[in-house]
């Protein structure tokens, strides 16, 4: 199994996140919380993209070796 296949543990950052309260949160403090949640979803996505360039630049190099 693919290591991007694998389930993620229900620990993980994203499920605490999740299951946060935000009743006790200021309008303030929720506007800084998505500030900050907008900056990690695009560190997040760009090392996704940076991954799937690196796994399609092996795939492409093992085809041709294998053909």
């Amino acid at each position: 199994m693919d290591e991007d296949d694998r389930p993620r543990p229900r620990g993980d950052a994203a499920s605490k996140l999740a299951a946060e309260d935000l009743s006790p949160y200021s309008q303030d403090e929720l506007a800084e919380r998505i500030a900050l949640l907008e900056t990690e979803i695009a560190r997040v996505e760009k090392h996704r993209l940076s991954a799937a360039a690196h796994r399609h630049a092996a795939d492409a190099l093992f085809r041709k070796q294998g053909s």
